[in-house]
């Protein structure tokens, strides 16, 4: 559900707070008053795209925030598996716009605005002002029906998708392995010349690391030796080394360790360094008898490095990434030597790769099929509830022509609001408040298919009146039971049915004009019902019939509906 709504320094707005309730939310107010943009500041806090002129003048910065309580335990489940962690059972989406630029956040922690839109759409869906012109895009409509068919369709496109990769893969291979003999016979040629290259090198996994550290030191072993002899000096010969003058120590406490005790242990500790000392001269004489600056090893190291720098250029930036190369080389390299086998092999994995891709998307369209019939029909019932007593509302498949990871099915939505007339598309028949309703209905029959809680409708009332308005705002009403309706309305009829009501009203403050929002008491409720039904002049007679609006809508609504007594 989402809880509470808040905007700083977007359009007309300069601050506004809004805290939503359970079932039906409505959204009221003037023309120009503000309301489309409450709807367009949740949409942006959602990952829509941010358009400068949307900042308030002079404002340094436009924020909004979404604050949702989750209580579904399969919704904890989903946001968990997607590393969302609840703070006390809430969860904030929220989107700060500064100098065109924005930064997008989940609960406090920036993230990015695609992972934003993939926890959006568990949470809230956004029906707005125009949206139910998508309906006249015929891809939409299968859309709606594998959103519809989710659980019987999961595992079978899953399947197709597998199966659809691994067929383009095939065709792609098979599509280049169709080359003219010259062209082959230049491949293989030049395929033995680059695997002889890496052959010849003879390389090994973790050879180049040696090597480097071998040239290090070969590069550095003059430094190496002098740096060796000059420390030998100084520990072990000549009358000033440190050995000479350690031993003397020694001498001298040995002398007179016997006439103090404290002394003695003194003696004991510069005899254990002296023979300490000694140790170390004779390892470092040994070093230094051993060590030599082989200039050979040093140029065959460097050689070495030279080639296996330049195979690694070529074919990878490491010698396992050469390996492999190598690998793949030699494999195709087999098939061209072998080509008619290969090319005959090919073309077999292709038949039946394909033949696998035509079998999963038979059975995604028989899924598909089935499925309509029950989302048609029930799009049709809805329909019927909202003033289309004669429709006919059904959906033709056709074949597209191509496999696709989607499958092959090209379907569309067809409908007949008249006696007598067939079927025809939504595009040739629908106008702008019949395709309104069309998509509440659908909207209806997708609600109880879907875990998503919160549903916003822009003026979902568009281009109807009358008993149709009526008719509507009773479906609103009944979807408000099982979920959070958030609706902006101008129609009066679908307003009486408001849970909870909020006017959106423009203002002049300061010289500057802002829109702000509050929620209605009942008799407030009146009072802005009496204004959508009587314009600038309300009448002691707009006001009766507000008020008995209210109290026929009051007594239609289901007692759990989440209201209260305000509105």
């Amino acid at each position: 559900m989402l809880q509470n709504l808040y905007v700083k320094n977007l359009a007309l707005i300069d601050e506004a707070e809004v805290e939503f309730t359970p079932g039906l939310n409505i959204l009221t107010g003037e023309t120009g008053a503000g309301k489309s943009i409450i709807i367009g500041s949740a949409n942006l806090a959602l990952g829509a795209k941010a358009q400068k002129e949307m900042i308030r003048e002079n404002a340094p910065y436009g924020l909004v925030e979404l604050t949702f309580l989750v209580e579904e335990e399969t919704l904890k489940q989903k946001l968990s598996a997607m590393d969302i962690t609840l703070e006390d059972g809430y969860l904030v989406l929220s989107r700060k716009i500064v100098n065109g630029r924005s930064v997008s956040k989940i609960n406090s922690e920036s993230v990015p605005a695609a992972k934003v839109k993939e926890v959006a759409s568990l949470l809230i869906d956004i029906h707005g002002q125009h949206e139910h012109q998508s309906l006249l895009v015929r891809k939409n409509h299968l859309n709606i029906l594998d959103a519809y068919a989710k659980e019987r369709l999961r595992e079978e496109k899953e399947r197709l998708k597998g199966a659809y990769a691994a067929y383009k893969k095939i065709k792609t291979e098979l599509g280049e392995a169709d080359i003219d003999s010259a062209k082959r016979e230049r491949e293989v040629s030049f395929l033995e010349y680059e695997i002889d290259e890496i052959e010849t090198a003879n390389v090994t996994p973790g050879e180049d690391a040696q090597l480097e550290a071998d040239y290090r030191r070969l590069l550095n072993g003059q430094k190496i030796m002098e740096a060796v002899s000059n420390a030998y000096e100084q520990t072990s010969e000549g009358y000033t080394s440190a050995s000479e003058q350690v031993g003397r120590a020694l001498k001298e406490l040995s002398s007179v360790s016997g006439y103090d005790e404290p002394l003695a242990g003194l003696e004991n500790q510069l005899t254990e360094i002296d023979s300490l000392l000694n140790d170390f001269n004779r390892e470092l004489a040994e070093y230094l008898s051993d060590a030599c600056f082989d200039e050979e090893l040093f140029h065959e190291t460097e050689q070495r490095l030279d080639t296996i720098n330049r195979l690694k250029a070529k074919y990878g930036g490491s010698i396992e990434e050469i390996l492999s190369s190598l690998h793949e080389k030699k494999e195709r390299l087999s098939k061209l030597s072998d080509y008619d086998t290969y090319l005959a092999k090919l073309k077999k994995q292709y038949k039946e790769h394909e033949a696998e891709v035509s079998r999963l998307c038979g059975e995604v369209s028989k899924i598909r099929r089935e499925e309509a019939a029950k989302l048609t029909e029930k799009i049709r019932q809805e329909l019927t509830e909202l003033n289309f007593p004669d429709v006919l509302f059904s959906m033709e498949f056709r074949q597209a022509g191509q496999f696709t990871a989607n499958g092959c099915d090209d379907a569309e939505f067809l409908i007949s609001t008249n006696p007598g007339e067939p079927p025809k598309s939504l595009e040739k028949i629908a106008s702008g408040g019949e395709l309104s309703r069309i998509m509440l209905a659908i909207k209806s029959v997708l609600a109880d298919t879907d875990d998503v809680g919160a549903l916003i409708f822009d003026e979902i009332d568009t281009g109807i009146s009358g008993r149709t308005a009526q008719m509507v705002s009773e479906k609103m009403n009944l979807l408000g039971r099982s979920h959070q309706i958030i609706c902006i309305t101008h129609l009066p009829q679908i307003a009486a049915m408001a849970d909870s009501h909020f006017l959106i009203e423009k203002s002049v403050e300061r010289q500057t004009t802002v829109s702000k929002i509050r929620r209605l008491s009942q008799e407030e409720s009146v009072n802005e019902l009496a204004r959508m039904l009587g314009g600038v002049k309300i009448t002691d007679t707009v006001l009766e019939n507000a008020r008995e609006m209210k109290e026929l809508a009051a007594s239609t609504k289901h007692p759990s509906s989440g209201g209260s007594d305000e509105a």
